[in-house]
């Protein structure tokens, strides 16, 4: 063998391993998102549904497992670390860090508004919270803060509510067993107009009470430990919420295709509602997602002034924009 054949054999090793015909791949990292609930229109789970039917994971080197809560396993499952990342209202994460000191952290705010609201039939004739005096509220699970501070924001005599455990089923409203009810303001009110009934709306952050909606969080040892992927799983949903304002209807496909045999309509209301909760000056300076310590604190504030918090603590520890800085920095989404 000539000298002249050795070279050229080592050229062409070399140019199969540069084109990466004999060194295998780098393997994606592995991550388990479990959304907290169904599969639905809910943003954090549109996002993530977008990111993994439109290849935005796989860009980001990432193979992606996409679970849904059955009830309420999520944050139990996040813990163990059988799922990495998942689904929080920014309430529910303040209250996980006060008591019993769950150590999650929050990393992108999706809801610059709170999920929640207060809904009437609007044949009630009721038109301010002044109106609930001498009615019935139902709630759901417990009394909710945000109804607390509505009240003393407009100054109603509580003592003239009478207050009832509603559950979880609207009809509850519309047969008039109750004549204020607590919702999920991006889902419910569409669920009762569907019965065939109008609804007045009033929303806390109407009335200066500083609510925040869903999240994504991961635990602080995910989050110290692995924060490269939590950054680059931020950046594919991301740009999965980018791609969802953009195209409502093609998202829309893609959700029906996680939730075979839902409503379409429905959907597209629970996605629109919440696109629109998920946008506020703040965002439009900033992009879609972002946070600030601000937020945090009035939040906090008001949860310990109306008890809704067992013990104190620093609600800094809550949350962190460390991602969200990081995505942005890059300047590959196009906002703001």
């Amino acid at each position: 063998m000539t000298g002249a054949t050795l070279v050229l054999m080592a050229l062409v090793a070399l140019t199969a391993v540069a084109c990466g015909g004999e060194e295998p791949d780098t393997a994606p990292d592995r991550v388990v998102f479990m959304a907290g609930f169904k599969a639905q229109a809910n943003l954090p789970f549109v996002a993530a549904y977008v990111a993994q039917e439109k290849g935005y994971f796989e860009t980001q080197g990432l193979d992606v497992e996409i679970r849904h809560a059955s009830s309420g396993e999520h944050l139990k499952l996040l813990l163990s670390g059988d799922v990495d990342i998942t689904t929080a209202a920014a309430t529910s994460v303040l209250k996980r860090r006060s008591d019993p000191e769950i150590p999650v952290v929050a990393f992108v705010l999706f809801g610059q508004r709170g999920q929640q609201a207060y809904v009437a039939l609007s044949d009630s004739g009721m038109s301010t919270p002044d109106d609930w005096e001498g009615k019935t509220f139902g709630y759901k699970t417990s009394i909710p803060p945000d109804y607390l501070a509505v009240l003393k924001s407009s100054g109603v005599d509580r003592s003239r509510i009478t207050e009832v455990n509603a559950g979880f089923d609207p009809r509850i409203l519309t047969e008039g067993r109750v004549d204020v009810l607590a919702v999920f303001n991006s889902n419910e009110p569409d669920t009762i107009r569907r019965l065939g009934f109008e609804v007045t709306s009033w929303e806390p952050e109407d009335f200066g009470v500083p609510n925040l909606g869903l999240t994504y969080i991961a635990t602080e040892q995910t989050v110290g430990e692995r924060g490269d992927l939590v950054q680059r799983f931020l950046k594919a949903t991301l740009k999965g919420v980018e791609f969802a304002l953009a195209n409502v209807e093609e998202t829309l496909d893609i959700v029906l295709e996680y939730a075979p045999g839902a409503d379409r309509d429905h959907q597209r209301f629970m996605l629109e509602t919440e696109l629109a909760d998920a946008r506020s000056d703040l965002t439009g300076q900033n992009g879609i997602g972002w946070m600030t310590d601000g937020q945090w604190m009035a939040l906090y504030d008001y949860l310990l002034e109306f008890d809704a918090l067992p013990n104190s603590f620093d609600y800094k520890e809550a949350f962190t924009d460390s991602f969200l800085s990081g995505v942005y920095d890059e300047g590959e989404l196009s906002w703001p």
